[in-house]
């Protein structure tokens, strides 16, 4: 939807393969997990554990949550009966809903529910507030190879390092706080507060990389297979062979996402100011109004005769024509 970075639900997918295994490897007959029944999770869960098993023995799935209907309330009562430690905020002692992973994390609940009140700040624990921002900028230079994040500031760093630098680096600066309204797969709406700092500079880097390596076509194509792949991960649809299938499109899509992009990072804003690829199709002498300029201009009065010789029969023939 535009806003959403998957922090939660991309993780489903794995947890859920995860669980095969062990149960596999235990001869286990069942799999519980603690979701509820008016979340996405539930379908996550349920589908992948299906999907996952379908050549097997059906295991069983145990969701004493949904099962049992289980408000906020009740949950919190029966962690602390089981000696559950829940992190309690504010002189109220708020206790949020927290999913989180390296990618992100997503917070609801409490006074959240409410989409008029502002999320308080110690709803938050990855991203500074504004105000205790540095005042300086930072710029950092994220380098890629065919599209995935291989280096900072030029010195090669590992996938899960690299995340972990970005969180750190861009949530000093106030980066990565989303506010959102989502639509939930069960038919309602939810309001969803997300930290997912590395998740927006490496977000903001690609899209900016792909501008200068990817033709106009490959680019719109993209972004309508990006939001297809999106609601499939959203929805629980991961193991399926229509996600395969985009997948490949994508890696195939960023063959030559080869590059580096410049980035600040200033009071909470994360703004490209450079890229650069090997593979760029930004010709300077193509673009340039300098003597350099190697652009056929008297081209142009052709190419535009034919562009608008289909706007132009139209116009002619049913303009101020009866309506039918």
């Amino acid at each position: 939807e535009g806003e959403y970075l998957l922090g939660t639900s991309i993780a489903r997918p794995l947890i859920a393969k995860r669980l095969i295994e062990i149960a596999n490897e235990t001869g286990a007959d069942a799999i519980s997990h603690g979701a509820t029944g008016k979340g996405n999770d539930q379908v996550r869960f349920d589908s992948g554990i299906m999907t996952l098993s379908a050549h097997g023995d059906p295991l069983r799935i145990i969701a004493p949550a949904r099962e049992w209907g289980m408000t906020r309330d009740e949950e919190k009562l029966y962690a602390a009966k089981a000696g559950l430690e829940l992190r309690e905020v504010g002189s109220d002692q708020r206790v949020y809903s927290i999913d989180r992973n390296l990618w992100g994390q997503a917070i609801e609940g409490e006074d959240l529910e409410d989409t008029w009140v502002e999320p308080p700040e110690d709803a938050y624990s990855w991203t500074k507030p504004i105000a205790d921002t540095p005042d300086e900028a930072v710029e950092v230079t994220i380098g890629f190879e065919r599209g995935v994040p291989v280096s900072i500031d030029g010195k090669a760093v590992s996938g899960v390092k690299l995340i972990e630098v970005l969180n750190a680096m861009a949530g000093e600066h106030g980066v990565g706080r989303i506010d959102h309204i989502e639509n939930r797969l069960v038919g309602i709406k939810s309001r969803e507060v997300y930290e997912t700092p590395a998740a927006i500079v490496l977000h903001t880097a690609i899209r900016a990389l792909e501008t200068a390596t990817m033709s106009r076509e490959q680019q719109r194509v993209k972004a309508n297979l990006s939001a297809i792949y999106s609601d499939m991960v959203y929805d629980g649809r991961w193991f399926t062979e229509l996600r395969t299938n985009i997948a490949a499109f994508m890696d195939s899509a960023h063959e030559f996402s080869t590059g580096d992009v410049r980035l600040r990072l200033h009071k909470g804003s994360c703004v490209v100011v450079g890229r650069r690829s090997p593979y760029s199709l930004y010709d300077f002498d193509l673009a340039t109004y300098s003597t350099t300029d190697s652009f056929d201009h008297e081209s142009a009065t052709g190419f535009i005769d034919i562009y608008s010789l289909s706007a132009r029969t139209q116009a002619r023939i049913q303009t101020n024509r009866e309506t039918r």
